[in-house]
């Protein structure tokens, strides 16, 4: 009876602290889920430092506790990502192909480019606390995707709140944004299936791919059966059920045999067919609200698990190339790729920043490179700072270039009326 109320103890402070958390980003002007990852990955080390380990390990947080916490964090994010996925794989339709062909490459191509530039900035240092022990290969495949992700959900709960979700800039930024975030999980996929280099984990690998797709392909056609319509129509919050259990079978099962859960996720998401009716939307709308409520303890077990033993090893230089590069790859690619397709300089400027966005999906995939040993904790801190920092600047960056530009978001406007179409968007709570 004291596990069950001190885990329910521990949940009810991880969710106070997110409400802290929004508060807090509603106040300073950020998004919402900004204000939720920064308090809630600094919520566990705070603690640790004013209670001392000893004391947070063995009362507040105990080991099976915090397990048990850790498990719940996982199986959130686990079906947060399934709607997640499944709007990566429509995306908004509409839009001119050359043009989001341009600022997919522009923003996809230099971040890899600049994450090859900090992998080899890390090794050519030599330290091995920040170098950690991955085959070579792996850790720069791994550097290369932690630069280039762009967080769709963020982007998505910023283009809602200043009023750009049917803009010109905020459509084609949105939909590069969806393509570049589809091939990210691919080279994750292959960064961890490589991580192993011993023949018995690349079959291991292998094995969990092909069950994930197995899974994948039974979630396609079985949604697409009389019988699934007969019960996504009479019954949704079972189906809801049962499509969030079978997710979770097969993540953990993949993660059982050496691949991260959130591939598994993954797969389901993108399996789900894309023309889905009303109810089936209904029902992975349920498993996506459901995993979003778990999700807060996803950022208070990275803080204690990453942050808290990284603080001291990981150097500020390291910290400041980061980011650098982060706005460099990012804002810098967005901004050529659009002027390249030949969008208007402020356009293009606006673009640029939007791209820039990372937030919740860097974590996401900052977790699955350290929890295959592909990244260490010191370069993940860097990599979390950097994404902060670059998703905390689009706001106020978007507001430097409105207030610069005489006109405004009448710059916006350069697609025709008739394909300024709203398109559905995920957003932080869910997907809509």
């Amino acid at each position: 009876m004291w596990y069950a109320a001190h885990v329910a103890a521990a949940l009810a402070v991880v969710l106070a602290v997110a409400i802290l958390g929004r508060a807090v980003a509603r106040l300073l002007r950020q998004p919402e889920v900004i204000g939720e990852i920064v308090v809630g990955l600094v919520a566990g080390p705070a603690a640790i430092s004013l209670l001392g380990a000893d004391t947070f390990h063995t009362v507040v947080l105990p080991n099976q506790v915090f397990e048990t916490l850790k498990t719940l964090s996982k199986a959130g994010l686990v079906l947060f990502l399934v709607g997640l996925a499944h709007k990566l794989g429509t995306g908004p339709g509409g839009l001119p192909r050359r043009t989001t062909a341009w600022i997919t490459a522009g923003a996809l191509v230099p971040p890899l480019l600049s994450g090859l530039l900090l992998a080899a900035y890390v090794v050519a240092g030599g330290d091995p606390q920040v170098r950690g022990n991955a085959p070579l290969p792996a850790f720069l495949l791994m550097t290369a995707v932690a630069m280039s992700i762009t967080a769709v959900p963020v982007m998505a709960r910023i283009l809602s709140d200043r009023g750009m979700s049917e803009t010109t800039a905020g459509r084609l930024a949105l939909a590069s944004a969806i393509a570049i975030d589809g091939v990210g999980w691919l080279l994750l996929t292959i960064a961890i299936g490589i991580g192993d280099g011993s023949a018995t984990g690349v079959l291991r690998s292998a094995l969990a791919l092909a069950l994930g797709l197995a899974g994948a392909l039974a979630v396609r056609h079985g949604l697409r059966t009389h019988m699934a319509a007969l019960l996504l129509r009479r019954a949704p919050a079972a189906t809801a059920v049962l499509l969030g259990a079978f997710t979770l079978t097969v993540a953990f099962t993949m993660e059982g045999l050496g691949m991260t859960a959130i591939v598994g996720a993954a797969l389901i998401g993108f399996a789900i067919p894309g023309d889905a009716s009303a109810p089936l939307a209904a029902t992975v709308t349920r498993v996506t609200r459901a995993g979003r409520a778990l999700v807060p303890a996803f950022f208070v077990v990275t803080g204690i698990t990453v942050l808290t033993r990284a603080f001291s090893d990981v150097p500020w230089t390291l910290i400041a190339i980061a980011v650098l590069l982060g706005f460099l790859g990012k804002a810098g690619g967005g901004y050529a790729g659009a002027r390249r397709a030949g969008r208007p300089p402020q356009e293009a400027a606006r673009i640029g920043v939007l791209m820039n966005t990372r937030g919740l999906t860097e974590l996401i995939v900052l977790q699955a490179g350290f929890a295959a040993g592909l990244l260490s904790a010191p370069l993940v801190l860097a990599l979390i700072v950097m994404a902060l920092v670059t998703t905390a600047a689009t706001g106020p960056l978007l507001l430097l270039l409105d207030r610069g530009s005489a006109e405004g978001r009448a710059a916006d406007s350069g697609l025709p009326a008739r394909e300024a179409k709203p398109v559905p968007v995920p957003t932080e709570n869910g997907v809509r």
